[in-house]
């Protein structure tokens, strides 16, 4: 170990807090530079952070766009809980209802109902109207699937705010035409299969109600990208975050750097402000 004011050789088992060459001590000689090299660090992280911060809230409630976005996705995934339609079975030694929409399906598999549609199918008395209801579970797995894709790309779209718009605008038209396909699908099944006694198809409005939102989020995500997703940065932050960069990398010295690192002007009468009212606090309390 050296002495960090004359460079004198100090040996690792002598604890005295001074040098013994210069009587310089050393824990408060490197106090004010170790205090200085924490406040340019914590400057520029503090402006990385803030640079976050900002994205979140662009992505999330940056505009009333973006916070419509929100409701709408939240809604196209509760869409999912809207029947999207279903049979009614009526048969010797059995009586149920085959509902395809999420808590509908739940209480298919709680009841046995959901087991026992490949006997459905297979049988000659209900094959038609099992078929409905497996065309809407399908309808139902496909935009289930989408649903997580663009959840997934909501969360994340603080990471890539332009990209996330465009993949959810995307597979938003994919879901909104795959859930008119579906309702179509149902409604064909219900006026093409004729009721009998021992089934009947009914019909659900829960695609259609996807669709619309669907279509919502598409035009939403459309008029966000058309307007501009830009998150708002205080001055100098993105300076301070490519300073940080070179930091990290080794290619600037903290210890070089100025503090503080970068200022405007509102910062710099702030800063002035704060030290004229600790220095006014400090008087008064000499006074008392």
């Amino acid at each position: 170990m050296k002495c960090p004011k004359c460079g004198g050789e100090i040996a690792f088992y002598d604890l005295r807090p001074n040098c013994r060459h210069c009587g310089v001590n050393i824990m408060y000689y490197t106090q004010d530079a170790g205090l200085m090299r924490d406040a340019k660090r914590t400057e520029l992280e503090g402006a990385a952070a803030r640079m976050v911060i900002a994205r979140i809230k662009a992505a999330f409630i940056g505009s009333k766009a973006a916070v419509a976005r929100l409701v709408f996705v939240l809604a196209a995934v509760a869409a999912l809980v809207i029947p999207f339609g279903g049979v009614g079975y009526t048969m010797p030694f059995f009586d149920g209802k085959l509902s395809v929409g999420v808590i509908g399906l739940i209480q298919a598999y709680g009841s046995g109902l959901l087991l026992r549609t490949p006997q459905l199918l297979g049988s000659t008395v209900v094959p038609a109207q099992t078929r409905a209801a497996v065309v809407a579970a399908g309808v139902l797995a496909i935009l289930a699937v989408l649903d997580v894709l663009i959840l997934a790309a909501y969360l994340l779209s603080f990471l890539n705010l332009t990209g996330s718009a465009k993949f959810i605008k995307t597979v938003s038209l994919i879901a909104a035409v795959a859930a008119a396909v579906g309702q179509g699908a149902i409604v064909a099944f219900k006026f093409l299969t004729k009721d009998s006694a021992a089934a009947h198809v009914t019909l659900g409005y829960g695609a259609a109600a996807a669709f619309a939102l669907y279509l919502v989020l598409y035009f939403l995500n459309r008029h966000m990208i058309k307007k501009g997703i830009e998150p708002v940065y205080r001055e100098n932050d993105v300076k301070r975050r490519e300073m940080l960069k070179k930091v990290r990398a080794g290619e600037v010295d903290l210890d070089s750097l100025p503090l503080p690192v970068f200022e405007s002007e509102e910062e710099r009468a702030e800063r002035m402000k704060a030290l004229e009212e600790a220095l006014r606090a400090e008087e008064e309390g000499k006074e008392l």
